[in-house]
């Protein structure tokens, strides 16, 4: 069974693509206080016993949040387990919504976006930085075969440093295949993926096992599909689906969300699924997916809400910031 980490996509800037993730800030969008929401979140967290943590250059202030609490609890390196990202830079100013033609986050795979925002990501988080990972890799971004980028990957990675990649998109598959590949001295460059994969997306589940096989931690990420996966999606659209996974939920005494998560962690080949709650209370939720009494009858009536991944994709695309 995969442990539960914390993602911090939501709780480090304002803005995100989460539903509903305006009604979770309440509008206290001050960096003081949302500092002190992401350190209360980060608390209940450590406190309920998780031990990783998944922050990311883009990420407004994520890794700066998480560093300043590591720092006043004082927690030991080697007692949590912290990974970043690099790649996208933070471009919304600390707003919400950014002026028409100016975007949240730019992507950039290229050597010197690696080398600044490795040095950013140190400064933060420093010592306890166990992960360092390549921020959505797909094929149309070139990274995995970027030469000079790949090399300095392998030098962070000698220095005991576990190098990983994300993937997203209609690719991840192709993505996590071709990283397996990646060799230096004989070694795999990567030791870790973190792919989307949800009961509406599983399109990845081969790769990911294949992964898993070959050594690597594999982390799943979205495993509520930015909120879709919970009864706050209340789409006409999704109506039939929601009717199913409320029925089955109550049907095993728990909530939507919980049976969304427990679906991967019930997967043998995940070592960690992330839950990237902006509040304690939705934390506490996701947390009881352990708890879920998961089996393969479950999981053939979930089938049911199963998306292509042309759909899935296309959704997620147009959700909006909030």
């Amino acid at each position: 069974m995969a442990n539960i980490g914390l993602g911090l996509a939501a709780i480090g800037r304002p803005g995100y693509i989460n539903l509903g993730h305006a009604e979770d800030l309440a509008g206290k969008y001050s960096i003081g206080a949302m500092r002190t929401s992401a350190h209360a979140i980060l608390d209940a967290a450590w406190d309920s016993g998780i031990r990783y943590f998944d922050a990311a250059r883009s990420y407004g202030r994520a890794e700066e949040f998480l560093g300043s609490w590591i720092r006043n609890r004082k927690i030991p390196q080697d007692q949590i387990d912290v990974g970043s990202k690099w790649g996208y830079t933070y471009t919304a100013a600390w707003r919400v919504q950014t002026p028409d033609g100016i975007a949240h986050e730019v992507k950039s795979h290229e050597l010197a976006v690696l080398r600044s925002q490795f040095l950013a990501t140190m400064k933060n988080v420093g010592e306890h930085l166990k992960l360092f990972q390549i921020h959505s890799a797909t094929p149309e971004s070139g990274v995995l075969e970027n030469l000079e980028v790949l090399e300095q990957l392998n030098r962070i990675r000698s220095i005991g440093i576990k190098i990983g990649l994300s993937v997203t998109g209609l690719s991840q598959s192709e993505t996590i295949d071709k990283a397996l590949a990646i060799r230096f001295d004989g070694q795999r460059l990567f030791g870790s993926v973190q792919a989307t994969w949800n009961l509406l997306e599983k399109s990845a589940g081969p790769s990911l096992k294949r992964a898993s096989e070959a050594g690597l931690d594999v982390i799943i990420k979205e495993g509520l599909a930015n909120g879709r996966l919970t009864a706050r999606n209340q789409s006409p659209e999704f109506s039939e689906k929601l009717r199913v996974l409320s029925q089955v939920s109550d049907e095993l005494d728990t909530t939507i969300d919980a049976l969304s998560l427990a679906a991967g962690v019930n997967q043998p080949w995940a070592t960690i699924v992330l839950s990237g709650a902006a509040t304690t209370a939705h934390l506490q939720s996701n947390l009881s997916a352990g708890d879920v009494l998961w089996s393969k009858q479950v999981e053939n009536q979930l089938d049911s809400i199963l998306e292509s991944p042309d759909q899935y994709w296309a959704t997620r695309s147009a959700l909006a910031w909030n």
